[in-house]
């Protein structure tokens, strides 16, 4: 999914500040001790009242709420204080643009606190109001992934071992957030900071014992995961994404390594494959374990070894350097599920669950051939037709070397586009790896938002076609749309021994076209174009989201 980012407090998300994200019960927190927190003062008549919740989102406000009235791309969250005050919150804090406006308004009903920067107040204030993570314990055990690429497989990898170790975990993520009741869908990786802190306190209170949360560094550069402190931090890998909020690949990389700082994660568990990696566990502050799925590494705490294929997916032993090993599994086809189920294994015994104890539970569930939505999920297997979220270069290439099947005669055929309003640098670049690694490369649109989706289109095509012309590769170039119809393309081309991988989407259901979201799911449209040529489809319903 494309991270995207709105700090207008009025604007509405399906994850934010939904009931569902809230604990039950909250004991009220006075509001003399948020102004504490805060550095600021409040008149002493108004200093006894409680406070109950946190929202960003006036129409969200529940009684009892402290409203965070924060400055927005259009609007000002100090517009809607009105609102938020009807619907009952006791108390608003905002900056001092906001604090004017309240002012040209006249009297407030309610405490309004003025702080310089509110934005980076939310978290502290939301850990406080909803005691998601009490210094006396009794909340969960908390995994956070970041990285580029492989962030949901290894929180699914996480949840599914957790539960295979007897646990009951939550999960925050890509695809839908679990707090122990039935799935709630999500929008961003991570949800902002008050929805976040909401969830901890809501699984302390339903009784879970562990969860996993995908931090992306739009989380880290928001302020999402303010206040949240991580037992055991993981890292993929870093390649080239975002790099139009962050600039460069070293801001980037800056950013990600602010997750594996004391005052965020109490130990850590990095991948060290790329210089990325390396780089981060030589900088960080917190005890780090490494690893590498590099077989003659045995420099780092934990390297891979003896992989091999089992089925569509990948045994392999992971190795300690002091000599201790366990046999894992995945069925899940590629070597970066390798690299996913390692990193899973190795940041669950980081947590510090025994090595027998571990085994034991890998032996009897085979955990990590949970499938997961969108994340090379077979749709079919004669023809092999995959869908995959892999929407940068590295994911594609990753993506279209697994998919490549050893049979004679069988081809790989790809469809995918570029999201628009968005770094615009990976486009040829995808397009060149496309017609590198596939033999038909069909080129489609992704979710355009804003931008027009025919220049995003000549954008990867431009790549593609100037890769087939220098370097004399005899893949085919083409250009359908809409999607749906370039998915009808794929698998009128493809014979029963050929691969289909349509990229980039995953598990989303809609795509966004100048403001406006159309259904479009590349698994429902992948079934009935198969199902339409007489091709027999996956009836494995556990792999719907």
């Amino acid at each position: 999914m494309s991270e995207h980012h709105q700090a207008d407090s009025s604007a509405t998300t399906p994850d934010d500040g939904e009931p569902g994200f809230r604990p039950r019960s909250v004991a009220a927190v006075p509001l003399s001790e948020i102004a504490e927190v805060l550095g600021v003062t409040v008149p002493e008549q108004d200093s006894g009242g409680g406070v109950t919740g946190i929202s960003l989102n006036s129409r969200a406000v529940e009684p009892g709420d402290l409203y965070m009235a924060l400055p927005g791309a259009s609007r000002h969250g100090a517009d809607f204080v009105p609102q938020a005050v009807e619907s009952g919150a006791v108390a608003v804090v905002t900056d001092d643009a906001g604090a004017r406006q309240l002012a040209l308004a006249g009297e407030q009903p309610v405490p309004v606190l003025i702080v310089q920067e509110p934005r980076t107040a939310v978290g502290r204030l939301s850990a406080l109001i909803y005691r998601s993570q009490p210094a006396e314990g009794g909340h969960p055990t908390l995994f956070g992934v970041t990285g580029t690429n492989g962030k949901t497989t290894t929180t699914y990898f996480i949840n599914s071992l957790l539960r295979a170790l007897g646990k009951t975990p939550g999960l925050i993520g890509t695809i839908e957030i679990l707090a122990g009741g039935d799935p709630i869908p999500s929008l961003l990786t991570t949800p902002e900071s008050t929805d976040v802190h909401g969830l901890l306190a809501l699984m302390r209170e339903r009784g879970l014992e562990a969860a996993s949360m995908e931090v992306s560094s739009h989380a880290i550069s928001y302020h999402r995961v303010d206040g949240v402190m991580f037992d055991v931090a993981g890292f993929t890998n870093l390649t080239q994404d975002h790099l139009d909020l962050h600039g460069d690949m070293e801001e980037y990389f800056r950013t990600k390594a602010e997750l594996f700082t004391a005052a965020r994660a109490r130990r850590a568990v990095v991948t060290v494959d790329d210089g990325w990696g390396r780089q981060l566990a030589r900088m960080a502050d917190i005890p780090v374990t490494t690893l590498s799925t590099t077989p003659d590494d045995v420099e780092a705490d934990w390297h891979v070894a003896s992989v091999a294929s089992r089925g569509l997916g990948t045994e392999f032993e992971l190795v300690h350097k002091d000599g201790g090993s366990l046999r894992v599994h995945t069925g899940l086809p590629g070597d970066f599920n390798v690299a996913n189920a390692a990193l899973a294994t190795a940041m669950v015994a980081a947590s510090g669950v025994d090595l027998e104890v571990l085994q034991a539970a890998l032996d009897q569930h085979d955990p990590f051939t949970v499938s997961v939505p969108g994340r090379m999920q077979l749709i079919s297997t004669a023809p092999a037709a995959v869908v995959d979220f892999a929407h940068n270069p590295d994911a594609l290439a990753r993506a279209l070397k697994a998919v490549r099947s050893a049979e004679e005669g069988s081809r790989v055929i790809v469809v995918f586009g570029a999201t628009g309003q968005r770094d615009q640098g990976k486009r040829p670049t995808m397009g060149a790896i496309a017609a590198r690694l596939a033999d038909v490369v069909i080129i489609t649109d992704d979710d355009p938002h804003d931008e027009d989706a025919a220049a995003i289109r000549a954008d990867v095509l431009a790549g593609a076609r100037a890769a087939v012309e220098k370097e004399g590769l005899d893949s085919e170039i083409v250009e359908s749309h809409p999607r749906d119809e370039a998915i009808r393309l794929a698998v009128e081309l493809a014979t029963s021994k050929d691969t289909i991988l349509v990229a980039g989407r995953g598990h989303e259901v809609w795509q966004e076209v100048k403001g406006v979201n159309l259904a479009l799911d590349d698994r429902v449209e992948l079934r009935a174009a198969l199902t339409s040529k007489g091709f027999s489809v996956s009836t494995d319903q556990r792999i719907e989201s």
